[in-house]
Order: C-alpha cells, then structure tokens, then sequence
C-alpha cells in the first residue's frame, strides 16, 4: 500500500504540568441525587437500590438530574484549552471516503460509502463495477441530525426490491420498508415492532421472512420493557403489515428467538432458534416446494452452534463446533442428523487456529481462519480439499466477504491497525485479488508500529496483546497509555483501522488491545474461560495487561487508562472498583453496571449465557462479587472516569451508567472527576452519526489528556 498521505500531528504537549495539578486539584460539585429507602432481600442478603428511581427514563426527576449531570460534565469539558483541537484533527482525519464491501443482486452492483463526514453512509446503486453509480438511498435525508440509521437491508433475487429497516435515535427498533431499486421509490409496505431480525426474500421476490415482536403496551415500554416471544412473519410484497403469516411461534418457549432464512437455491426456509446470547441453537426446515410443508426440526438438540453454508438438495453444508470447539465443516443429510452419520469436509484446525467464516462462492468455501486474534483468508474445494491461501497485505484483519455460488469472483475488506478498510476483489479465474476502493486517509501509516506480546495472567494463562504506538517510543514508565478489551459473548477483538485511536497514538499514546478469556479469539474453551463462574478471569486478565504494561516500562498507573463499552464497560466497572489504584482513569459506555438487575429490562435477560441468572442463588453469588455497581466503596480515591451512555439506549438501559455514577460520585474520595456524559437521541452506538462519534471521542481523549496529566 502506497497511498499519498499527509502527517499533521497533533502537539503531545497538550497540557501544561500546572494545568494538570490544577485539575487533580480542582473541586468538583456533583448535582445532588436524591438516595432513596428501596431494599430487597436477595437470596436471604439485603441489597440496597437507593438510586432504583433513576430506572424510570421518562420520568421529569430523571430528566432533570440528566440535565444537571451533563451540565457539571460539559462545563467541566469546556475548559480543557485543548479540547478544540482534537476535535479539528479527529475531525480532519475522520474525513476520508469509506467503501462498503459490494454484492450484486440481480442486474444490480449495490454498494455502501460515505464521503467522510456524512452521518450515515449512502447506499448506491450501478449496473456494473465501472458504470457510474446512482443513490439507491440515502439515510441522511430521513432527520436533520443524522440520527436515523439504516439497520437492514436485503435485497429479491432478481434484484427488483429492497426491504430495508431503520432505526432512529439508537434504538434497536426497525421499522422496514420497501423500495424499487430501479425507481428509488418507496412501495407503501410497512413494519413496526422488528428487532434483533434480517429479511430473507423467498427466491419469486413475492415477500420476505422477518421475526418481530408483539408491540409494547405503551410508549414508556418501548425502551424499557423486557423483549420476550419473539415471533416468525412473511410479509408479501404491497400488503399491510396486518396481512402479514404467522410462520412461526412458540408461545410455550418466550426466551425462543428466531431468524429466518432461505437457501440459495430456494428451496427450503430454514429458521434458526436461539436462547438468548448462548453459542447453541436449533435449526427447523419447510420445504417451499411442499404447498403443504410443515414446520419441521433438523437439528434440534441444542448442543451446539450450528449454521448452513450451503447445500445440495437435502444435504446441507454446516460449519459447528460439535465436536470441534475451534469449529469445522460438515455435510448433513436431511433425516440423517445423528453425528456418526455426517462427513467432515473441512476439520477443525490446530490449538491456535479457529475457523471464523465460511462462506460459498464460486462453488468453493472460502473460509477466514483467526491465529493469535488476527486472520488468514483461504479456499477449499466443495469436497473439503485445500486449494490455496489468498495473500493478505499484512497481520490484520478480513470482514465482508460477498459473492454467491455461481459467481466467478468475491469481494473482501481488509484492515488492521494502521491500514484504512480496504475492499479486494479476488478472480477465481485468474486467482489473483486487486485493491477495489482503497481510502486515502490524511495520516503516516509508516509513522505507528504493531507488537503482539504474550503476558501470563493471574493463573498463568497466556494472553495475547496488540501494542501500537508511533515509532520510537521510549520506554521510561511515562507514555500515557489507553488499555482497551472486551472479554465477554464469544466476540473477538481483532486489528482493526480507528481515526480515534490514530489520533490518540499521534499524541504520543500507546494503544493496547489484550484479547482477554471470554473472547471468541481461540474458540469455545476461550469463550467458556471468560463466562459464568469463570467471569473473574476476565478482570483477572485486565489487570494482567495493566501489570505487565506498566512493568515493562510502557506507562505508570498515573498514566495509564482503561476503556470498554458495553461487556466492555463492565469490565472496566469492575476492575477500577476491584483495584482503583492501579489506574489512573477509566472510560467505561454504555456498561453494564448492575449484575442483579440487568435482566430485567429489555433484552438483558438474554446475556444470562455469560452472566448467569441472578434470580438463582449461586450465580447471584457470583456476579454480587464483581457488579460494580455493588462494589463501590464510600471513601475510596477511584481514578478519574468518564461515563458515557445514550438516553435512547434500549440494549443496555441507561439506568445502569445513571445509577453506577450517582453511587460513584458519592463515594469518590479526592479530587479525580467522576462525571457522565449522556447523549441525548443516541442509543448504545449502531447508527450513531458521525457528528456525534467525533464529539464524543473528543471528549474523551480531552479527559484524558487532562486527567492523566499528558506533557
């Protein structure tokens, strides 16, 4: 890659020594927040909820202590002299064309890009890779502050239609619609009350399947209300929602969630039933060809993960970790499901590898296998037999992969941590991949440096971690250093392009990735390590990563921050209330922050997978041991923390951030800031506008600089 890019660093002097004591020095006044007398007994211990009123989000005492909490924040973020400035060059940086991954649909070539600063990227639409592009859709003309999203979309086979869904404010809601490719017009199709669902188009283009559930009883539930019974529709192509078949329910299993989707050669629907976020699931066929075909199981043990890549009459091709926590290849035959009666056509890997995708294209699999957390992209005859590996420009990471049997090529994204997303076309004919869209994005990619290293944790396991930083760093214990991690759902943290954290490394930051248990880096025992009883060696692991940076010179606790969102933010919970000394500030959004009662509003219930279920005794013992909610303590100095969380957040709840740092700022020994940052009209980060993104990063990376006391 030799693109033209220009260097404009950012001055690492960002704050004077006497602007950064007088901040450790400054004293804050935190709005009061009223503590009330709730106590429940839980499993014979008494827990007190004395901020239990901050889980109501329309009530006017919860939005006037929002109002009040942002107003300390903003002014407090204010006067932070440099805080203008890393919003221009994050700003200036952010401001890069970047390229969806294409697919074709019927005579169509569809495509996603953003200019650079728009706040949705536009769908477009060509009759070939090289004819000039049209607008299909533009969510930027759907609100006047970008926050509006696109949150689905699929396509008919012959390319006519497109059903599409958006998702306003960040809520998880879709609302789908219909348009004409070829018109750009809108069909008066509508659907309400969508959530966690794709579209599957039947092969005719008459309809799609979709899941939905019930419509909440009022407006206040919409974002609070547990999401339960989750149903199976097909809506036909210019009928009224109400018109829609009922394909699939079972009103006798309400934790049942399903998604639908039909094969590519169009003959079976295959409906996929999960239990919340656990790995396993169950998969239940009707043959389309049947006028009268039922409903009926295929796999149905719910033993472990199973999803069909493609298949050939009633023999399908499954990649599953039954037998194979690393994952491999399968051929089932429709009614012959018992395991001794399957072929494997691509076994697992080695201890390291884990098979990551498969796809189907061009009557080959072509399967991403991830090493050490970063990934190789190879091709394998439909009989199993290796063919080749296609070269990738560096360690990073492959996403978007699309093409369909028939086709003769595939397109691939490619990026890591100091390579803009980069889409590949690759001809099977030729055998050779070459660059589709690459960014030119205004920094030095030669200016930063990548290091993997191994660090044991507390039980001796070893981790892996990405170090990245602008070259010729000085080891001298004094780098301001950003430690991020996720551990949690079987999701892997993998090198990946971020303006954010070019521009916090441009400031002389060490960026730090640790791939913690809990992760799906190294396949289902990874995973199993970091869940349930095991969740400790998650934080273990964090803390681990903080050791070993700061013993190996890298950075001091006074300069060293730890950052997350989501399962991220609650590690970032627990670990800064299980070792507060050991950072110097923490940046946990959108976390959950009350094990005892994150399963009580909307989705929560389903994450009981990896937290357990507090309503039975042995794992409310457990998570009450790390709930960071549960594990402030009045008089402890924690480092200086920035929450941040969206009041339209309908994943996890708002109430959790509101309530951990009203518990905080009472607690909160010293002088280091514990303040909130709630988005107004933003949920738990899909389809957040641009805009808003590079404010709140700025934001972020100026508490930083302030906090940490950066030269």
């Amino acid at each position: 890659m030799k693109p033209q890019f220009a260097a404009l660093p950012l001055c690492l002097s960002l704050v004077s020594m006497t602007e950064a004591l007088a901040v450790q020095n400054e004293t804050l006044t935190y709005p009061p927040t009223k503590k009330g007398d709730v106590v429940e007994v839980l499993h014979g211990q008494k827990i007190a909820d004395p901020y239990r009123w901050l889980e109501d989000p329309n009530s006017a005492e919860t939005a006037a202590w929002v109002e009040a909490q942002n107003k300390v924040t903003f002014s407090y973020l204010e006067k932070i002299g440099k805080r203008a400035s890393i919003r221009e060059r994050l700003t200036k940086l952010w401001n890069y064309e970047r390229y969806g991954v294409p697919s074709r649909h019927g005579s169509w070539t569809i495509f996603s890009k953003n200019d650079g600063l728009q706040n949705q990227a536009v769908i477009y639409k060509a009759t070939s890779l090289t004819a000039p592009p049209e607008v299909l859709l533009d969510p930027n003309t759907l609100s006047t502050d970008g926050t509006v999203a696109l949150s689905g979309l699929s396509f008919s086979e012959d390319g006519r239609y497109a059903a599409y869904s958006t998702s306003a404010s960040g809520s998880d809601w879709m609302e789908w619609k219909v348009r004409e490719v070829a018109t750009g017009k809108d069909l008066p199709d509508a659907i309400k009350w969508s959530k966690f669902s794709g579209a599957s188009w039947k092969k005719d283009g008459s309809g799609f399947y979709y899941s939905r559930y019930d419509a909440p009883m009022s407006k206040d539930e919409a974002y609070n209300a547990v999401n339960k019974y989750q149903k199976v529709f097909f809506h036909k192509v210019g009928t009224a929602q109400g018109a829609d078949e009922l394909v699939y329910e079972r009103p006798d299993k309400p934790d049942w969630g399903f998604g639908a989707d039909v094969t590519d050669d169009g003959r079976w629907l295959l409906i996929y039933q999960s239990e919340g976020t656990n790995r396993e699931n169950r998969i239940f066929l009707r043959d389309l060809q049947d006028p009268d075909g039922k409903i009926e199981p295929f796999l149905d043990t719910f033993d472990a993960s199973y999803s069909v890549v493609g298949n050939d009459g009633a023999t399908f091709h499954i990649v599953t970790d039954k037998d194979a926590p690393r994952y491999r290849v399968v051929a089932i035959e429709k009614g012959k499901t018992n395991p001794a009666a399957w072929k494997t056509l691509i076994p697992e890997g080695g201890n390291r590898d884990v098979l990551s995708s498969v796809s189907l294209i061009a009557n080959r699999f072509v399967t991403v296998w991830r090493t050490d957390a970063h990934e190789k992209l190879k091709l394998f005859a439909i009989d199993g037999k290796f063919e080749s590996e296609i070269a990738l420009p560096a360690i990073g990471s492959v996403s978007g992969i699309s093409g369909k049997r028939k086709d003769t090529d595939t397109f691939y994204a490619f990026t890591s941590f100091n390579y803009p997303s980069t889409t590949f076309r690759y001809d099977f004919e030729t055998k050779s991949s070459t660059v589709f869209k690459q960014p030119t994005v205004d920094f030095d990619p030669n200016a930063f440096e990548t290091r993997q290293v191994f660090y044991a944790s507390k039980d001796g396991t070893k981790i892996p971690m990405f170090i990245v930083h602008k070259k010729g760093l000085v080891l001298n214990g004094a780098n301001p250093t950003y430690l991020y991690g996720y551990g949690g759902f079987d999701i892997s943290l993998e090198p990946a392009f971020s303006p954010a954290n070019i521009v916090w490394m441009e400031m002389g930051g060490v960026y730090a990735q640790p791939n913690l248990r809990g992760g799906g880096e190294y396949g289902k025992e990874w995973h199993d390590a970091g869940r349930l009883k095991n969740k400790q060696n998650v934080f273990d692991d964090f803390i681990a990563a903080a050791e070993w940076l700061i013993s190996n010179k890298y950075t001091s606790s006074p300069k060293l921050a730890i950052g997350g969102g989501s399962n991220g933010g609650l590690l970032v919970g627990a670990v800064m209330t299980q070792r507060p000394e050991l950072f110097g500030a923490a940046l946990p959004a959108v976390g959950v922050m009350d094990m005892l009662r994150y399963h009580k509003f909307t989705i929560g219930w389903a994450w009981k997978s990896d937290y357990g279920d507090p309503d039975v005794k042995e794992d409310f013992e457990v998570a009450l041991k790390y709930s960071p909610l549960h594990n402030l303590k009045a008089g402890v100095s924690y480092p200086a923390t920035l929450v941040t969380t969206g009041d339209h957040d309908d994943r996890v709840v708002p109430a959790h951030s509101h309530k951990f740092i009203a518990a905080l700022q009472a607690a909160q020994k010293g002088s280091a800031p514990v303040l909130t940052r709630i988005e107004t009209k933003a949920g738990h980060g899909a389809g957040k506008p641009t805009a808003k993104i590079i404010e709140e990063r700025a934001d972020q990376w100026a508490f930083l600089v302030k906090t940490l006391g950066v030269q």
